[in-house]
């Protein structure tokens, strides 16, 4: 698959994963979010629990699981660098006391079928990691 269509699939996702969130309770704080560690496709603030959840979103998006599930691409090493770009997030916004907590948002968005979305709460912390 080309670039350009690998950008459009994973925007489609995201944008789908965002939509998804809002019907779930989340409230959307930034999307594709940068610093020298990296990115984070979507941090948001979980309204559904107590205390509210500042949660750190992969999103993953597949056309088919001809080679993995969506999920299954969120490696060990692609978690500890999102582990890495929230620590310097929750730092610089100086948010280190906040209920914290890492989904993953896995899409099946295959070109004759039923879009699938799976939302995995809590998919991994830092002892997963470290």
């Amino acid at each position: 698959m080309s670039d350009n269509r690998r950008n459009i699939l994973g925007q489609r996702g995201e944008d789908l994963a965002a939509e998804h969130l809002l019907h779930k309770g989340y409230r959307i704080i930034e999307r594709n979010y940068r610093n020298h560690f990296g990115e984070i496709d979507i941090i948001a603030l979980d309204t559904t629990r107590m205390p509210k959840t500042l949660v750190f979103i992969e999103v993953k998006t597949r056309k088919n699981t001809l080679f993995s599930a969506p999920s299954e691409a969120v490696t060990r090493k692609k978690q500890m660098q999102i582990i890495k770009v929230a620590m310097a997030y929750l730092s610089k916004n100086k948010l280190a006391e906040s209920a914290t907590r890492f989904d993953v948002v896995a899409i099946l968005l295959p070109d004759n079928g039923f879009t699938r979305i799976d939302l995995i709460q809590n998919a991994f912390d830092l002892s997963d990691c470290f």
